[in-house]
């Protein structure tokens, strides 16, 4: 079952075309990623989804409500968190809790359950007077994603929510991302990290407002890159990659840390080949070369740079 159904979802500002004819279908209960450089019409499509944007073209069903007919009923029956944390800094956690229950309606004995659900998943409990804008950034994140989901949508939005935390309060906040999602919430995701779109059941990359790209992550890694892929380790790093860009084998490049990831146009060149350029040709001491399975930033960086020379001819 389908919660979310988008077809041909565009949008204009003047002529620019931010969101270019984007279809794609949720199921119910599915973690879904949704990928893209800053300016690839994520946000658009996002805020044109939950409702707060009409779009050019085109509709999308949201839990079975049209963004284009039905904005309202689209509203109430979700859950949104934005890339900024969706909370009042000056007011206190229980503060922040109560507001957000009255914009969805709750109160008695519901509200209080779900307070107290909000503050156990936030790691608030017995700190409801303590002013939010103090919190952890970890920790306001989950205060935040509880606020959003207070009225137990059956969908939510997750719009860069793990946007300049660190890496533990990340890896926290995708655990309470995953107990929603099995219990039956639909979650759309976007983010820039892409070790966290591998928690993602189904992904679609977007580019220059058209979806370039759909699938989950082991589809994505062995159907959009079908050349070998060689990780180097040298000495000289930018030197290396300088020299490999010249060669006809090479068909992209691109740094990973202190490493290299090069994608070859000829199967016949090998581990060998790399070595006798780079230290025999050119004096650089290469400590590994290796074959390795492309990562999902090896395929977005293709699947980019592929996008990009197609707009350009």
């Amino acid at each position: 079952m389908n919660t979310i159904e988008v077809n041909n979802l565009t949008k204009k500002f003047g002529k620019f075309t931010a969101v270019d004819k984007v279809s794609f279908t949720v199921k119910q209960g599915e973690i879904f990623g949704f990928l893209g450089a800053n300016g690839a019409g994520k946000s658009t499509t996002i805020r044109m989804l939950i409702g707060i944007l009409e779009p050019t073209f085109g509709d999308a069903l949201v839990g079975g409500f049209s963004i284009k007919n039905e904005p309202d009923l689209v509203k109430k029956n979700i859950g949104y968190m934005s890339q900024k944390f969706s909370l009042y800094n000056d007011l206190t956690v229980a503060e922040n809790i109560r507001f957000f229950a009255g914009v969805y309606g709750l109160d008695g004995k519901k509200y209080e359950e779900r307070k107290k659900w909000v503050l156990k998943v936030a790691n608030l409990e017995h700190m409801e007077n303590v002013i939010t804008g103090s919190l952890p950034g970890g920790i306001k994140q989950r205060l935040a994603l509880g606020t959003a989901v207070i009225h137990e949508p059956k969908i939510v939005f997750l719009d860069e929510p793990t946007s300049g935390v660190d890496p533990i309060s990340r890896r926290n906040f995708w655990d309470l991302i995953n107990e929603l999602s099995e219990g039956g919430t639909t979650i759309l995701v976007t983010t820039h990290y892409l070790d966290e779109a591998e928690f993602c059941n189904d992904i679609i990359l977007i580019n220059a407002g058209k979806l370039i790209a759909q699938g989950n992550a082991k589809a994505l890694k062995s159907n959009y890159i079908k050349n070998p892929i060689l990780e180097i380790e040298s000495e000289r790093v930018v030197d290396s990659l300088e020299i490999l860009e010249k060669e006809k084998w090479v068909g992209e490049t691109s740094i990973f840390g202190n490493y290299i990831h090069v994608i070859l146009n000829d199967n016949k060149i090998n581990e060998g080949n790399i070595i006798h350029l780079l230290t025999e040709e050119n004096g650089i001491k290469v400590q590994r070369v290796e074959k390795i399975i492309p990562t999902l930033e090896d395929v977005f960086i293709h699947l980019i740079e592929k996008d990009s020379k197609k707009n350009v001819q």
